[in-house]
């Protein structure tokens, strides 16, 4: 049930007090009007529709990359492994060099806006370890190790742009702004509808505000989460230790 809370966040909070306190304000001082809601519907379901749907995107690319990182990892663990030229000790050490790119970028991973230094360091020593030791794999497994290495290189940097890179911010503060605000425009024009005068028409406005402002900011926050989904910090983040080399 916790996890259903996570979407809760002090935008939600900040948003209904918003949706209390404007009506309250509009009803004391009779602010009433009546405009067309379909601009400010633009503005901020278009926008958020796009976020979300790019957030969406972002997961699904990152679970295609993912899959490719942990499919060159494996590969490369069984070409090592394969055969008798290569001693026990050595298997073990390529073992252990594959086990470090897994555990430090899945690690990496998780860390929002962490430096992606050791990654690029990881990868070289698998292929330092290849070429200093040409004479325990043959030509032809040597080549193949090299191939899957680079599935392993192109999962990584597709990766890491994903990490780094968000969808746009400016798209995301213009919706955020009009979240805010809509309120403001559209609790004067509810009231103008459903009038004055009695207890029950107030509770409905105030509900019917507060429902509309909660469900914007609840699809702004899944958006947030889902855009960054590797932290484990919403209901749809990607299981990252799904991904490593031994789940």
């Amino acid at each position: 049930m916790k996890n259903y809370f996570s979407i809760i966040n002090r935008r939600t909070l900040l948003t209904l007090f918003i949706s209390i306190l404007v009506p309250f304000i509009c009803f004391q001082n009779e602010i009433v009007y009546n405009v067309d809601l379909t601009l400010i519907s633009i503005a901020i379901i278009f926008p958020l529709v796009f976020t979300i749907r790019g957030a969406f995107r972002r997961r699904e690319k990152a679970l295609e990359h993912l899959s490719r990182f942990r499919t060159g990892i494996n590969i490369v663990y069984y070409l090592i492994n394969d055969g008798d030229k290569a001693g026990k000790e050595l298997k073990e050490q390529g073992t252990k060099l594959l086990e470090n790119i897994s555990n430090n970028f899945t690690n990496y991973l998780k860390i929002p806006f962490s430096k992606s230094f050791g990654v690029d360091k990881d990868l070289k020593n698998l292929y330092d370890f290849v070429q200093n030791n040409i004479e325990s794999f043959g030509g032809g497994t040597r080549q193949k190790i090299f191939r899957f290495m680079k599935d392993i290189h192109e999962g990584q940097e597709n990766l890491i742009a994903i990490h780094t890179h968000r969808t746009p911010i400016s798209l995301k503060a213009y919706c955020l702004i009009f979240i805010y605000i809509f309120p403001f425009i559209y609790t004067p024009t509810l009231i103008n509808k459903i009038g004055t005068g009695s207890f029950q028409t107030e509770l409905i406005t105030y509900f019917v505000v507060i429902l509309s402002e909660f469900i914007l900011i609840s699809l702004y926050n899944i958006q947030d989460q889902m855009e960054y989904p590797f932290d484990a910090d919403g209901l749809d983040d990607i299981k990252i230790d799904y991904f490593k080399m031994y789940r």
